[in-house]
Order: C-alpha cells, then structure tokens, then sequence
C-alpha cells in the first residue's frame, strides 16, 4: 500500500473491480444468445432489434439514467422486486449499479460476439450437420471455439466500458461509499475536495489501464481478421 494515502481509496478500486466483473459475466450469459440469433436469424425486424441493443452507444448517460431511475424507482418494477427483501428501490444499490451497467455496457459485448458468429459463416455449421451433430452441439463444438476472439474482445470491452462508467453511476448509484462510489465518481469527488494527488493517483492507473484495454483490442482484433480470412 502507498504510504500517505488514505485508507478509503483503496474502497471504490475494489468495489469498481466487483461490478466490472459481476456486469461482465451477466453481459456473457446475456448476450451470448442475443449475439448469436442476431447472426443467424432470417427476421426482417432483427435489426430493429439490433438498434435497441446499441442505443446505448448514442443515448447521453443523463437520458438513460433517467429511464432507469423510474424503473428501479419505488413507483418501478425495481422497486416491486426490492420490496421482495423489504426495500423500496433498486436505485441507489450495488444491486442497481450492477442492472445498469449491464444495461448500458450490452453494446459492447454483443457486437463484438455477434461479428465474431458472422465471420463463421455457414460452411463449418454445415459441415456439422453433416456429420449428425444437432444444432446445439455445433453450436457448443463448432461456433463457440470459432467464435472466440470475439468473446475475447466483448468481454475486454464489456469489462473496460463498466470500469469507465461515470454519468450513468452517479445518477443511479449517487456516492455511498462501500455501496455505489465507484472508481470514476471517487476520481471526480476527490477533484471536488482539491485532493489533486489522490486524484492523479486513480486517474493515472485509469490511463494505464486504457492503455493496456486498447493495446488488448488491436491484437484480438488481428486475430478476428485471421478469422475472417
């Protein structure tokens, strides 16, 4: 541990590495199906679909943040299911931290595990049926270890975009500490309290850590040209 630095800002790295990895496994298992019937289904609304998926790219974090205080809000179905334990909102929670972030980070894994099934192709898939294999298992033998580079970048990205979250947490998570102050809001109060070194600390590991996310894309992203290839 450094020496001089106080003890509290060690909190929110942690607890921004919780969320990161809780949103990132969800945004797997969640988008892992969306992924793959985007890619391979025939719908003519699919792209429709596809829109609403990446709205988050495009929305400002204020209006999605809005949306998403009314539904985890006490009038919301957040606050339905938090009256399930005996609360009355998701907002303000890890638990809602968590719900929009993986919200808000959707884009960022999908697309790269949908562009990943897209590279496939038909022929592999078609060779597996030939060969008696049901859907599901070329599904889990055939596109799956094809398909890994993409799973690589999404989870990288899903992971990185959730670490960098700010307008989207502040609004839905506000500055409980050990509960919902993350890395980016502990960074802006610490710039609020003139505390500039605290602040350069987290902000230089920020950087470094973008540094090491980007450097993280370019090679996937020449493995996935291989791919296509």
């Amino acid at each position: 541990m450094m020496s001089g630095l106080p003890p509290d800002i060690w909190q929110p790295v942690s607890l921004t590495i919780e969320l990161a990895v809780i949103t990132t496994v969800i945004l797997l298992i969640v988008g892992t199906p969306v992924a793959w019937w985007l890619s391979r289904s025939k719908a003519p609304w699919k792209e429709g679909v596809a829109a609403v998926v990446a709205m988050p790219l495009v929305l400002p974090p204020t209006v999605l943040g809005f949306y998403l205080l009314v539904l985890m809000g006490p009038d919301g179905p957040g606050g339905a299911l938090a009256s399930l334990w005996g609360g009355r909102t998701l907002a303000f929670t890890f638990g809602g931290l968590v719900f929009g972030s993986v919200i808000y980070s959707m884009p960022f894994v999908v697309q790269p595990i949908r562009n990943a099934f897209d590279a496939i192709g038909d022929r592999p898939l078609e060779v597996a049926a030939t060969l008696r294999a049901s859907p599901m298992k070329a599904f889990w033998t055939v596109a799956m270890p094809l398909a890994r580079p993409g799973f690589l970048a999404g989870a990288v990205l899903g992971f990185a975009h959730t670490v960098g979250e700010f307008g989207i947490v502040l609004m839905i998570g506000g500055n409980i500490p050990g509960s919902t102050k993350v890395l980016s809001v502990a960074i802006y109060d610490y710039v609020e309290t003139s505390q500039w070194r605290e602040a350069n600390i987290l902000a230089g590991g920020m950087a470094a850590f973008a540094f090491v996310v980007i450097l993280t894309m370019m090679i996937l992203e020449k493995r996935t040209a291989r791919l296509r290839g």
